[in-house]
């Protein structure tokens, strides 16, 4: 499903759930040191995601690599490769490209349901919720969530430049009903890429109870 928010020369794999061939991953020895200690759970999804992201650089021609989690959560990819991994209930995902073409990736899987209100209030800016009312039918998509996915894909596509954590409430989101979303960066001490005043344009997908959401920066555009 991932792949179809994704341009040439990007490269995915997903698995729904943990007991294919992607939920058998191997890890590396510092890979399991970034686990020790977890639940169960939490290790069978991280392997599954490893090995999501394995058989996506192989797509690439990459060779596997431990991809271990930095002090921000992101993983480290290759030298000359960019890549996003994510997973929520029974679904995992990896996508990965060239850094000769793309300069970052994101890439988010969320339940296509409501947020919790408690966690819409914190997610959902003002101004997003005017736009979703414009722009979206009441009782449709979870527009909420797709707000929520959104950023999240639009984080992991910014951060190696952010330089620190940033909250829902920094980043601006635009969903349509294209399947498309305008995300816009929030302010940094750390320069940003010289990019679009307007933001960059992301996709997103609901199928089978599962939204998607992408957003790339291509090298062309910073």
């Amino acid at each position: 499903m991932i792949a179809g928010l994704l341009p040439a020369g990007v490269c995915a794999a997903e698995a729904f759930g943990d007991d294919g061939p992607a939920g058998r991953a191997v890890l590396f020895p510092a890979e399991r040191a970034a686990v020790a200690g977890v639940s169960p759970e939490r290790l069978r999804e991280f392997t599954t995601v490893r090995g999501c992201a394995r058989a996506a650089l192989a797509g690439l021609g990459a060779a596997p690599a431990p991809l271990v989690p930095g002090p921000l959560g992101a993983p480290g990819w290759p030298a000359g490769v960019v890549g996003s991994m994510t997973h929520c209930a029974g679904y995992r995902a990896a996508a990965v490209a060239r850094v000769s073409a793309y300069a970052s990736l994101g890439i988010d899987a969320e339940p296509l349901e409501p947020l919790p209100a408690v966690v819409a209030a914190r997610v959902v800016g003002p101004v997003e919720r005017a736009w979703l009312r414009e722009d979206f039918p009441p009782g449709g998509l979870p527009c909420d969530r797709l707000v929520f996915s959104a950023k999240e894909a639009a984080y992991k596509a910014f951060s190696p430049w952010l330089g620190g954590r940033f909250g829902f409430q920094d980043f601006t989101v635009r969903p349509y009903p294209d399947g498309t979303f305008l995300a816009i960066p929030p302010e940094s001490e750390t320069p940003l890429p010289v990019l679009p005043e307007e933001g960059l344009l992301g996709r997103w997908s609901a199928r089978s109870g599962i939204l998607l959401t992408s957003l790339l920066v291509q090298q062309s555009e910073i």
